[in-house]
């Protein structure tokens, strides 16, 4: 049995990762949870159930991710596969490495976490996700046992991908014929800092905040997604006047946005954008959204020609979308953003450039630009700590399901649509005792009434 014992630690020779093995990767405090001879293991088990010749790692500046990722790599070799080192890079260039070379990856990173978080996401060749139900339920199998060593031993090698990278998304949009722009970049002090520089040119001027690497993140969480995280941003570029600000994660796989005035423009805009710029391109083709973005994405994706398809919030639920239906482009309300020429692998970079390349085509200010995109007022996501997480949510549905016009779905929690045009989500979260609220409306009133009726029935017991 290993109840009872920390992952790191064995019992009997087995160990006990279930606390750190999420939906997606693996994800854990350091060392406390997550150590060298943890991530020493699951390289060796995702070698076995990846059955690779070679695999390819890349890391970001927290200061634990050096080690694991070495310990990482003697396992894989130990189990006769060799290892491509990429050595300091963002979630995103772990990608490019493994779509462009055909080959599984490893990237060491907590990503918007507090620096004392470490954790590995996992892909197969191609950057194919996976998940619990993709290979993350058998590494861990394997990972919880010492697996003998091949009678091989695979080899090391070092190689900096990351002008590579920059050439590929600077060859997927082009940015040579925009008009100057002023661009503040707020990296967070995470990987940003690395990769922003080898992208982001001339007729662009980069003013850079926080670009210095260093995980211990001295300014403020690596974490776009909590306002108080864009404040230096906002600031800054109506300081120095700047037609644009950009706010990237810990692991600069996710991008949020600010217009001229400071003002965040929500990712349901970006997707939007994204997606008119894709379809300009893709006539007819179709574009996935989560079901928490603003039902203005699959108005204006029908209204450029497209077809949307609604899926399920995470990236493997997109992913897997996007496999099927062989969509040009994906969305979600989190700032993840995926492209069919990018292995269906989320960028923040890569959905940066269609924001820069649209702007500087254009002579609107952003604001303006953005505008078209947003007819909704959204609430953003509100958590509520909850005891009881089934019973308040058929609450919820008992109140609202049963209004005249309204219709319920379950693809993801609880959704439930009104006649007057407002709809909310309400989910549990996959880690934690918590349903996450999301409410739009036609305006601001009706979005605040009915949210806080939601969260009176979600928070009474």
């Amino acid at each position: 049995m290993t109840r009872g014992i920390t992952p790191a630690g064995t019992v009997g020779g087995v160990r006990n990762l279930s606390s750190i093995v999420k939906a997606y990767d693996i994800r854990g405090v350091v060392p406390d949870q997550l150590d060298e001879q943890v991530a020493r293991a699951v390289g060796a088990a995702f070698a076995r159930v990846t059955g690779a010749e070679r695999i390819v790692t890349a890391r970001d500046m927290r200061a634990s991710s050096a080690p694991l990722s070495a310990a990482f790599a003697e396992g894989v070799t130990a189990q006769g596969a060799d290892v491509l080192e990429a050595g300091l890079g963002s979630t995103d260039l772990l990608y490019f490495a493994s779509g462009s070379l055909d080959l599984p990856g490893a990237m060491f990173t907590a990503s918007h976490n507090p620096a004392r978080y470490n954790g590995i996401k996992l892909c197969r060749a191609g950057a194919a996700p996976v998940g619990q139900d993709t290979g993350l339920r058998e590494i861990r199998a394997l990972a919880e046992q010492d697996l003998e060593p091949a009678g091989r031993r695979g080899r090391v090698e070092q190689r900096d991908l990351l002008p590579a990278y920059a050439d590929y998304l600077l060859g997927l949009v082009d940015l040579a014929a925009i008009r100057p722009l002023t661009v503040v970049v707020d990296a967070g002090n995470g990987m940003a800092g690395h990769t922003v520089p080898a992208v982001l040119g001339p007729p662009l001027t980069v003013v850079p905040l926080y670009f210095e690497l260093d995980g211990s993140f001295p300014n403020h969480e690596a974490n776009p997604l909590d306002p108080a995280n864009l404040r230096d941003l906002q600031a800054k570029v109506v300081e120095v006047g700047a037609d644009v600000g950009l706010a990237f994660d810990g692991d600069a796989d996710r991008c949020f946005v600010v217009d001229e005035r400071g003002r965040p423009v929500s990712p349901s805009a970006i997707t939007a954008l994204v997606a008119a710029r894709a379809l300009a391109e893709h006539p007819g083709d179709t574009v996935i959204h989560n079901l928490i973005t603003s039902r203005a994405v699959p108005e204006i994706i029908r209204e450029r020609g497209g077809v949307p398809v609604r899926a399920r919030v995470g990236h493997s639920f997109i992913k897997q979308v996007m496999a099927e239906t062989g969509a040009v482009f994906g969305g979600e309300h989190s700032a993840h953003y995926y492209f069919r020429d990018f292995w269906r692998a989320d960028t923040g970079m890569l959905a940066a450039l269609h924001v820069l390349a649209a702007l500087g085509r254009s002579d609107l200010p952003l604001s303006a630009l953005t505008a078209e995109y947003e007819r909704y007022a959204g609430s953003g996501e509100v958590n509520s700590t909850v005891a009881d997480v089934p019973g308040r949510t058929a609450a919820v549905e008992e109140e609202f399901g049963k209004r005249d016009g309204a219709t319920v779905d379950h693809l993801d929690g609880l959704t439930v649509s009104l006649p007057d045009g407002s709809w909310f989500n309400l989910r549990p979260s996959n880690t934690e005792p918590l349903l996450r609220l999301n409410v739009e409306a036609p305006d601001e009133a009706s979005m605040t009434e009915l949210r806080d009726a939601v969260l009176a029935l979600v928070r009474a017991g």
